[in-house]
Parts: C-alpha cells; structure tokens; sequence
C-alpha cells in the first residue's frame, strides 16, 4: 500500500492533515488530523460570562457571528432571559448571523473550492476584454500564480468559455463579500468579530437608514445568489457528474436548526426556525433533536481517557500530548453513538424529512434541474449545490425579516447577573451544527465547552474504531494519480472544513507571553 499524506490541506480555515493508505487504486485507510490546541474553554475560565459572547468569536474570523450566537443563546438561557429576548434583539440577531452565512458560503465555493475545478492558468491565453480577466492575465504572465499555486495538476474539465466565466465570478465573488461584510457591520458594528450581539439581545437600534442600507445590498447579493452562484454550481456538477457519485460519508444527518422565527419556546431544540431541529439515521428516519444523545470521545484525541464519552456540559479539557493511539487535536463528538454529517447538507436532508416544504421544493427543483436523485446528494457536489441552496434560503428570508424591524421599539432585555446558572447554546453555523455549554459559579465562568461543525465532521475514530464524516467519505475513493490526488482535496474542501474553530494554541508550559491593561 501506498501512504498519501497532505499536510497541511490548503484553502481551508485553519490546519488540517489527511493521510490516506491506497492499494490497487483504492483507499482503504484514511486519518483526519487537527494538529493545534484549542485552549479556549481555559482561557474562559474565571472570567466574567458576558465576556464569553466576545471572546469565543475568536475562534474564528470566517464564521464568528456563530459562536456569538451560540454563545448569547447558553448566556440567555443561563441568565433566565431566554423568552424576554425583544423581537427587534430576534431579528438583529438573525440578520447579523444570516449576512455571516452568506459571506461564508460565497467564499468557500469560489474561493477556497472552485480552483479545484476553474483553471486559472489557461487565462494566459485570454484574448477577451474584461478587465478584471484582463488583470488576472497580466497578473499570471508575469509569473505570479501564487496564491493559485501550489496545486495538483490535471482534471480540468470546463470549456474554456465556461472557465472564464467562473474565473471572471470568482473576482466578482469579492465583491459579494464585501458587501455581505460591510452589510453586517450595519447592525454589528463590524466584521469579524461583531460588538453587537450579547445577552439579552444586540447593542444596536435599528433606524429607517440602516434598514435602507442594509436592504440594498442584500437585494445585489440576492441577485448574485440567484443568477451567478447557483448556476455556477450546476455547471460544475455538469461536467463532473462522477462527482455526484464519491465522497459520501455515513449517511446520518444531523442538525441544530438555525435562525429562530420566534421566542415563545425556551426549548431551542422545539422553536419554530428557518432550518429544522433533528436527526436522520442511515435508513432516512427523521426524529426529534435531543442535546442528551450527544458525547465526546477521545480515544485517538491528545486529550485524558478520563474525559471521554461525556455530555459537554460535563465535558473538560485535559490535553495528554503524545498518549498511544492518539492522532488527532480533536475530539469525537457522537450522538447517540451515530458519527452523522452536520453543514448546510445535513441542514437540507433533515428539513426535507422534517417536513419543510419550503426546502422541499427548492431541492425538488434543484434535482430535477441536476436530474439527479435525492440520494446523489450524498456527495462531493451535493454539499456544494445544498450549501448554494442554504445561501438562498438564508438571503431570501433576510430580505423579509428586515422589513419586520420596528425602529423605536426595545432591542435588549435587562437582566442581573447571576452568581450560579447552566446554560446551552444550540445554533447553526454556516459548516453546521454549533453548540456552547456554560456554567456559572461565584459569578464568574467555571466551565464553558464548543462543540463545533469541524469537530464533527472532521474528527478522527471514536472509541469503538468508527470513523469520523470526513474519514468514511475518503474510504473506498479511487484515486487516478497518487501523485496528484484530487479526489482527496475535492472531498476534504466539500466539507468546508474549519480547523480555526476546532483548535487553537495556547502555550503548553503556561507560560505567559504578553499582558494588555484596557482603559
């Protein structure tokens, strides 16, 4: 057998190693490796819980609007507030995440997966007059392809007309970000790391001129959404329809709902939201979401034996670098002993079994469009063709809970802070399921926990041998050319993988590094 190791996975969020062992072709062997500390959940300790909301964003600068979410959700729940939240907080609340989602889908089709499938370098060649194909021309004739290159060669299927296309879209794909950014920022105060989202609700008020400013653009992305990204998505699947066939992984779905459509339940697994709440298993039955059925373990993680198989309220991180059998910085999240898929697809598969018509038509006309069935979804372009759907969903909806802001009309409830409480946060992240635990004693955070998409869908074996997401979708793969492996990339960036939010570094010897004094 051959080993191919990648090492680190490029265009992704943070540091991620595969290794795989082919044989006649095959994969038969595949590892999922994390390969930094995430300290975070020490980092919280002993602080003040309202800090939390601000801190946990930095887990990441693609997707931090979800952790503040997930975030504000345990601190609501912990404070007893978590059915005060004003409408305007609600709303604020969802627009500030929604405009995170969209951001984050657009970038990671066109810029961080798309140059699996556009060849840049053949726009050497471009003859036509669009200045921004005409910049990126200049730019790869004077031999600067970086950061297009490093990349494995080969398989580039598209007509030239339709490469041209994708690459002059992935130039206006940065403009579509910008815009989802700087719409954000209207009702965040900024991007990344939004100010304005905390217990309680938001920070900021909203006024007929932000609604305005936020609206038209959101209305110019709608557009992108509709006429540029979903397209692009389908001729992609055009020309790589065995792509609809590979990447797989065990065909359980699993999803915490996202973006709640009112506060009448404090139950977060039974509000009404955008995406449903629940589980499908490997035989496409849907059940009801329950925060109970989920564990960690850690055998082949560098963390203590003794804190496998927990709840993550009950969970505690206890790094063991170098324990035997270990090979990954994260943990394996299960439930219900199952190792199901979370992102936008699992979002889609459990809404369709959940009953959501709004999804099910939307899918049912994205399959007879791909003239696929439900199932080939299961795969490398269904994550891509479920995460343009996802954006869709998202955008559309934006553009209606906008326009149901009262200006003038409370924003924040109040509330004292507690000196004991528990809490559970439980939203969905733009790679999907996200959940924050809390605990509060003597006024301060004893313990706070992140169970977070790339944990799931990346984690190595648990302690019964059973693979992560990612690792089953890579078994059986055939792979071409070992020396330009492909198909490994192209199902390890389907997952949008975020290795930032899964693990992050802090000083093993606990040594302080710098203080800062704030003002």
């Amino acid at each position: 057998m051959q080993k191919i190791t990648i090492d680190p996975v490029t265009r992704i969020e943070g540091h991620l190693k595969i290794e795989v062992m082919v044989d006649a072709g095959e994969v038969k062997e595949a590892t999922s490796s994390g390969t930094l500390f995430r300290g975070l959940e020490l980092i919280l300790r002993g602080r003040d819980p309202r800090d939390a909301s601000r801190i946990v964003q930095r887990a990441c600068g693609v997707c931090p609007s979800s952790h503040a979410t997930a975030s504000v959700f345990a601190l609501d729940r912990a404070f007893g507030i978590e059915n005060e939240i004003p409408n305007n907080g609600r709303i604020l609340r969802n627009l500030i995440l929604g405009a995170n989602f969209i951001q984050s889908h657009i970038l990671h089709f066109y810029h961080l997966a798309a140059l699996d499938y556009v060849d840049l370098a053949r726009l050497a060649d471009y003859g036509g007059d669009d200045l921004g194909l005409m910049s990126l021309k200049r730019f790869i004739a004077g031999g600067e392809l970086v950061p297009f290159l490093p990349r494995y060669e080969g398989d580039y299927r598209l007509d030239d007309k339709t490469n041209q296309d994708m690459a002059s879209h992935y130039l206006r794909a940065l403009e579509m970000r910008r815009k989802a950014h700087e719409m954000l920022a209207v009702f965040g105060g900024k991007m990344p790391h939004n100010v304005a989202v905390v217990a309680g609700g938001v920070t900021e008020r909203p006024t007929i001129d932000k609604i305005t400013s936020f609206l038209w653009r959101l209305n110019e992305i709608r557009e992108f959404i509709d006429n540029v990204y979903i397209p692009d998505v389908l001729r992609v699947a055009k020309s790589y329809p065995d792509y609809l066939e590979i990447g797989s992984s065990h065909n359980c779905f699993l999803s915490y709902g996202a973006f709640d459509l009112d506060m009448d339940q404090t139950d977060q697994t039974r509000r009404r939201r955008l995406f449903r709440q629940g589980f499908v298993d490997t035989d496409l039955h849907y059940e009801a979401l329950n925060p109970e059925g989920i564990t960690e373990e850690v055998k082949h993680s560098w963390y203590a034996d003794s804190t496998t198989h927990r709840h993550p309220s009950q969970g505690e991180t206890i790094p063991e670098m170098g324990k035997a059998a270990a090979y990954s910085w994260l943990k394996a999240p299960r439930y219900k002993g199952n190792a199901p898929e979370v992102g936008p697809l699992a979002r889609m598969v459990v809404s369709w079994y959940g009953g959501d018509q709004k999804v099910r038509q939307l899918l049912s006309g994205l399959l007879s469009e791909m003239k696929v069935e439900f199932r080939d979804l299961f795969s490398v372009l269904g994550r891509h063709a479920a995460r343009a759907l996802d954006c869709k969903l998202v955008a559309d909806a934006m553009a209606d809970w906008v326009l149901q802001l009262t200006p003038g009309e409370p924003v924040c409830a109040t509330y004292e802070l507690p000196q004991e409480g528990e809490g559970m946060g439980l939203t969905g992240a733009p790679r999907g399921a996200l959940g924050h635990w809390i605990r509060i004693k003597e006024g301060v955070i004893e313990s706070y926990q992140l169970v977070v998409p790339t944990t799931w869908n990346a984690s190595p074996k648990d302690d019964s041998e059973q693979p992560g997401p990612l690792e089953k979708a890579l078994l059986g793969t055939k792979v071409k050319d070992t020396e330009n492996p492909f198909e490994i990339v192209r199902i390890v960036r389907s997952f949008d993988p975020c290795l930032a939010c899964a693990v992050h570094v802090v000083n093993p010897y606990g040594r302080e590094f710098i203080r800062f004094r704030t003002l």
